[in-house]
């Protein structure tokens, strides 16, 4: 089929060959198809070299492409994308080169978006919710997002992921004590992206009201001296032990709609990245460890690490 631009098809082409052949004159073929003098030529001499079938439509994909990124480097940014699941940006970052270039390089693997992979295995999966609307806050502290993400505590030793899954330990134990959790607090700058966030031991009301005015305090030592509205789910800690800290601070509390946590896609964002990068991105051997590298990783996540949102510079640049 001839593309949406071509002024000929098939059969158009064949008409040129048969007034041609009838002893119309070049130029009186062109003015009455409305095609230039030098497109005559073309497939008259296309009949002549091959025939019919020289009149078909071929590929406008050029013969050589000599600028075309080598297979060495193809293979780097595929390997890097596998093994990191990071965006463009930061492979292309990693590597020098454009993010134009991975995006085509990647698409030309069939390499599949990271939404559609499972955040702590990389398998690809069925299907992906994405956010059909999109926003950000024109300042910092305009709106900020809060919640909680549960992780389970890391027995000494390291348990299953440090021992393997075929381990006897793994599959029978004598003693099946429950570890309990951690809960990670967080609070995330809907502009700017700066985050802070804190292993708490529940996510009861007090909890989360101590949280919150400490949240305060680590961004105001940042420049985000004033919060205006704060986002969070419809848990009960969130609707009733929030207010007097919002009260007193002056923000404005809102909620998203029930089952809906994409609302609050941008904290919900940050509890996968803190489970790929810092939770599951190594092995701990010990809850404490764990825990003692999250801290670390939040101030490399506020100034070091590149947000493809942010043009691929850390948040801390857009305070």
């Amino acid at each position: 089929m001839s593309h949406r631009n071509a002024r000929t098809t098939f059969h158009g082409r064949l008409l040129i060959i048969e007034r041609h052949r009838a002893g119309w004159p070049r130029a009186h073929i062109a003015k009455a198809m409305g095609i230039s003098r030098r497109c005559v030529a073309k497939w008259i001499g296309r009949y002549e070299a091959e025939g019919e079938a020289g009149l078909a439509d071929r590929s406008s994909r050029p013969h050589s492409c000599p600028r075309r990124t080598t297979p060495l480097v193809e293979a780097s940014i595929v390997e890097l994308r596998t093994r990191e699941r990071r965006g463009r940006d930061w492979v292309a970052a990693e590597l020098n080169i454009s993010p134009r270039t991975v995006s085509r390089v990647l698409a030309r693997h069939a390499v599949p978006h990271l939404c559609d992979l499972d955040s702590i295995t990389g398998e690809l999966l069925r299907a992906s919710k994405k956010t059909s609307v999109r926003y950000e806050r024109e300042r910092p502290g305009e709106l900020v997002h809060m919640d909680v993400k549960k992780l389970g505590k890391i027995p000494d030793g390291g348990g299953w992921r440090a021992e393997g899954q075929t381990t006897r330990n793994h599959r029978s134990r004598v003693n099946k004590t429950r570890l309990g959790y951690d809960y990670v607090h967080s609070l995330v700058d809907d502009h700017s992206r700066l985050a802070y966030s804190e292993i708490l031991p529940d996510e009861k009301g007090p909890t989360c009201a101590a949280f919150l005015e400490r949240a305060i305090a680590y961004f105001a030592e940042r420049g985000i001296t004033r919060i205006e509205r704060l986002i969070t789910d419809n848990a009960w800690a969130y609707r009733h032990s929030l207010r007097a800290v919002c009260a007193r601070h002056d923000i404005v509390q809102k909620f998203i709609k029930p089952h809906c946590p994409w609302q609050n896609g941008k904290v919900e964002r940050l509890n996968r990245t803190l489970q790929t990068e810092w939770a599951y991105r190594q092995v701990f051997t010990t809850n404490d460890q764990r825990t003692a590298a999250l801290a670390p990783w939040l101030e490399h996540y506020n100034t070091q690490r590149r947000h493809s949102s942010l043009g691929g510079l850390p948040p801390i640049s857009r305070l």
